[in-house]
């Protein structure tokens, strides 16, 4: 598979100015932290490279130590790739890296960060389940991002939105006169998925119920003291709009 976004990289071996993935614990790295799984302070990621190691890893439930152990690298390396923006590691690093977190160098990189998921060629021998209301709402978690269908004076339009799950209710917050605010009053479909373009794989859950824009202040102070996400478009968006669903579907394709 060509992984175009690695071309930016040396063909080979380790940054120059950089430890090795094979060197020790260096003074500036400091020692690696039990507790790894949730940077903070000091450990924080810095520059794209890292914050994507660290997410994919997380993603995993994966230490930085136990991403070492597979990719055969010392952990202080893993941490300086992690822990500072300026790293560059070489192309054998990097598809080692990809191949110990089940990804792909360009998702590594951000190279694919600009097209469409799931580009790839079928699996092999894929198997297509449903899933139960279980599983779905178990995938549905939190929160995170969905697609928010909608009828417009233009027609139907699908949006993406920040949303949160409460009390089994799908809830999300938007800007009067945006297009997931005309939802008010509106029976919608609201979809979620997980595209896996290293194996082929994937999952997605289907919501359908009626939307309705909260007014009572109460459930207003609720919502924003239990809701996870907030909005990446940022800006005044403090329109809080419920989804109660009454049919949630899902689907998975294993391979």
């Amino acid at each position: 598979m060509t992984e175009p976004a690695a071309e930016t990289h040396r063909a080979d071996g380790p940054s120059e100015d950089g430890p090795t993935p094979e060197d020790g614990p260096t003074p500036e790295d400091g020692p690696t932290p039990e507790d790894d799984l949730t940077p903070r302070g000091d450990l924080t990621p810095k520059g794209d490279l890292g914050r994507r190691l660290v997410a994919r890893r997380l993603a995993l439930g994966l230490s930085r130590e136990e991403t070492a152990d597979r990719a055969g690298m010392a952990p202080s390396y893993v941490a300086h790739l992690e822990q500072h923006a300026d790293a560059v590691p070489g192309r054998g690093a990097l598809l080692t890296l990809a191949a110990a977190l089940e990804t792909t160098v360009s998702a590594l990189t951000g190279g694919d960060a600009q097209v469409p998921p799931g580009r790839e060629q079928a699996g092999r021998a894929p198997e297509f389940t449903e899933l139960s209301r279980a599983e779905c709402a178990e995938l549905l978690s939190s929160h995170g991002v969905g697609r928010l269908a909608v009828a417009t004076e233009l027609g139907p339009t699908i949006v993406p939105v920040n949303y949160s799950v409460v009390d089994d209710a799908i809830v999300f917050r938007t800007a009067r006169g945006a297009t997931p605010s005309l939802a008010d009053g509106c029976p919608v479909a609201f979809e979620v998925d997980r595209i896996d373009d290293v194996f082929s794989q994937g999952w997605s859950v289907l919501a359908r119920g009626y939307a309705r824009t909260v007014t009572d202040l109460g459930e207003k102070r609720r919502l924003a003291e239990r809701a996870h996400s907030k909005p990446w478009a940022g800006g005044r968006r403090d329109l809080w709009v419920r989804i109660e669903p009454y049919s949630v579907t899902g689907r998975r394709i294993a391979v």
